[in-house]
């Protein structure tokens, strides 16, 4: 038996619903030291808040960017997971702006203004607007009332998504930092895998046409 064999009878143990559990704890901890000011949070506890916040929705968008390609070049299946992890993403995301939006700038008018104003703050808003229709359509009801071929290009709109969200990070972030360029590389990476996986599917198409 391989090792992508054993991780993926492991896996089928698991069900899917435990990513909402553990992402639910960890968001609530967090939380929670925040509020205590433990460890990071002994200095600006609320932007460390939003940041904390934010990275991991970041981490779970490329994390489901990176299911299918997995699969391929490991053996690793975590399909099953990929809705949970592409809706958990969106409730950091969500928890993210609402830490900025009611901790940080506590007014709907200075909201409006932080996102007008500074053009990291526009970019991230974009992108949390684009993963809406995505997790309100993240189920087998609204794929069967809006039909397979329409969901899916609709869903295509999480690697734009991503890339606004790590241009969000980059812009944000003062000084050099690795852990946004390691993510802009890999939304790159996976980016150009999918473009010519499309382009190929749409080579063939006119060929068998």
């Amino acid at each position: 038996m391989t090792p992508s064999q054993s991780i993926n009878g492991a896996l089928r143990k698991v069900p899917a619903w435990t990513v909402y559990i553990v992402g639910a704890v960890y968001a609530v901890w967090q939380f929670w030291r925040a509020l205590n000011q433990i460890g990071p949070y002994l200095v600006e506890p609320i932007n460390v808040l939003e940041r904390a916040y934010g990275e991991v929705g970041l981490q779970l968008m490329v994390l489901g960017l990176l299911v299918t390609p997995l699969r391929k070049w490991t053996g690793v299946n975590l399909l099953k997971f990929r809705r949970a992890i592409g809706v958990t993403a969106f409730f950091f995301v969500l928890a993210h702006f609402l830490v900025f939006a009611i901790l940080d700038v506590q007014s709907l008018g200075r909201v409006w203004t932080e996102i007008v104003k500074r053009p990291y703050v526009t970019v991230g808003m974009v992108s949390f607007m684009m993963m809406i229709p995505l997790v309100v359509t993240s189920n087998n009801l609204s794929v069967r009332k809006i039909g397979t071929a329409a969901w899916r290009k609709l869903h295509k709109l999480t690697y734009l998504a991503a890339i606004l969200g790590v241009v969000h990070y980059l812009w944000l972030v003062k000084g050099f930092q690795i852990e946004p360029i390691v993510y802009a590389v890999v939304v790159a990476v996976l980016l150009l895998a999918r473009v010519r996986k499309w382009k190929q599917v749409a080579t063939d198409a006119r060929g068998a046409a």
